[in-house]
């Protein structure tokens, strides 16, 4: 596993909760809190629009 360092757990409404993380070779990472053994990963600009869109309400669904 790489050294990933987690920010808090952001939660959405609900009990939906996820981890941005990130690596020191500067990639990203995403998980569910409290399952961070099981993550995605790809470029942290990658993640950016992901989460931006989720909070814009543009991919409510997956939450």
């Amino acid at each position: 596993m790489p050294d990933i360092t987690w920010e808090d757990p952001y939660c959405g409404e609900g009990a939906n909760c996820f981890r941005i993380g990130t690596d020191p070779h500067n990639n990203a990472y995403i998980a569910i809190a409290g399952q961070e053994d099981t993550y995605l990963t790809d470029t942290r600009e990658a993640l950016r629009t992901l989460i931006q869109d989720i909070k814009a309400g543009k991919a409510d669904h997956l939450l």
